[in-house]
């Protein structure tokens, strides 16, 4: 097994943006009462920033994973051993490259039926007609399809949903992998009229997760996961100024991306915490760890050749993968956000780069911003505030985008 996901009553596990994932009693400590009074007065002064303190922390975990991931991570197998998954379906977007790319391929190869959502379908044909050749000639072949889908656009989005919905088929694990990050490009916006990370990385995922809801209910028990970073632990979310606009804070591409990861675990966190635990639909925000791919083909040259010069500190993909691998087919995952839904952790299920628990940013746990986010992000998806509730209820609810109406 690749990682033991301890019952938090008791010791510690994993790591994460402040040190360590701490029992959820003794978060519960932190938040309620002592350094926690003081977090909610910051909170009633109208936080606007960081505290100097928590982004210190924050660049510290990003160093700190950059230098000691590869040994944290020494005792996992590479590739991950994954158990039978005969029968259980999976989407899988940004399946073309990098990490997803590995996603995909392993989990075809276990026998999961693996939907490729991807921008250029061509591509990911090629890429099973690739895999199926490598397989010896007696066994069965894969079995992924391909979908198109465009994060980009949230019309794509929603006619994807649509598509998968009118089968009337269950989806057991939806791996929100795709993601960008354009370090130092200016700020952009889709057409939507939003902040292209804030929207790929972010509002895309969660649109496709409430549109998909329907089917992971008929797949329960299953699993939403979202791949998430450490660069979460440097970020803030203000959510009347998602496209960072106001002028309250200087648009820098690192702040984009990282306030888009925040924002997707403080979404999450309350997804996880507003689903019935009779759903059956668990949501995990997994962490890849520092990786090489594809999502840093926009970096500066010289810190793209110092890729090359530094291999190894960081992961290739396979490594990247096996986070989001153990979070998508582990037996313990569920047993592990039901913990935390039963001790009212204020926070999703986290999963770190070596499989084990980690606890997220200070930041993630301000559950005053996180209710503030999830209406926000309704909102700007195209949903209505007990989208949720209808949901789940099997009620029918209508999308502002790709003209679309879940059931």
């Amino acid at each position: 097994m690749a990682g033991e996901l301890r019952h938090r009553g008791g010791e510690a596990a994993g790591s994460g943006g402040e040190g360590g994932a701490d029992a959820p009693a003794a978060a519960k400590a932190k938040v309620g009462g002592g350094e926690g009074k003081e977090e909610v007065e910051v909170e009633e002064g109208r936080k606007e920033a960081l505290g100097w303190l928590e982004w210190s922390r924050g660049w510290m975990g990003v160093v700190g994973e950059f230098f000691f991931q590869r040994i944290a991570a020494s005792h996992l197998a590479n590739p991950l051993e994954l158990p039978p998954l005969d029968g259980v379906s999976v989407v899988v977007t940004g399946a073309t490259s990098g990490i997803g790319l590995e996603i995909a391929r392993q989990l075809a190869q276990a026998g999961a039926h693996v939907v490729m959502a991807v921008r250029r379908p061509k591509v990911a044909h090629d890429l099973i007609q690739k895999w199926q050749n490598e397989k010896p000639e007696c066994s069965m072949p894969l079995n992924v399809e391909v979908m198109e889908l465009d994060l980009i656009s949230l019309d794509s989005v929603a006619k994807f949903a649509d598509a998968w919905n009118a089968r009337m088929a269950p989806l057991h694990v939806l791996i929100n992998n795709a993601g960008i990050f354009s370090i130092g490009e200016p700020q952009r916006f889709s057409k939507d009229g939003y902040e292209e990370h804030m929207q790929v990385n972010h509002l895309a995922p969660a649109l496709l997760a409430m549109l998909l809801l329907p089917s992971l209910l008929r797949g329960s028990p299953s699993r939403i996961v979202n791949v998430n970073s450490v660069m979460h632990t440097i970020g803030f979310v203000d959510a009347e100024d998602m496209n960072i606009t106001s002028g309250k804070h200087k648009y820098r591409s690192w702040l984009g991306y990282s306030n888009s990861k925040l924002a997707q675990v403080k979404f999450s966190s309350i997804f996880h915490k507003r689903m019935p635990a009779e759903a059956g639909v668990n949501i995990v925000c997994a962490s890849p760890g520092i990786v090489h791919t594809n999502v840093a083909r926009d970096l500066p040259k010289i810190i793209l050749a110092a890729y090359h010069f530094i291999p190894y500190f960081i992961f290739d993909p396979q490594e990247g993968s096996r986070s989001t691998l153990f979070a998508a087919s582990d037996p313990q995952v569920p047993e592990y956000c039901e913990t935390l839904k039963s001790e009212d952790w204020p926070v999703c299920a986290c999963i770190n780069y070596d499989c084990n628990p980690m606890n997220a940013s200070e930041e993630a746990h301000n559950l005053e911003t996180s209710h503030l986010v999830w209406e926000k992000t309704l909102e700007m998806i195209g949903l209505p505030p007990d989208a949720l509730e209808k949901l789940i209820a099997g009620e029918p609810v209508q999308c502002r985008y790709g003209q679309h109406k879940a059931e």
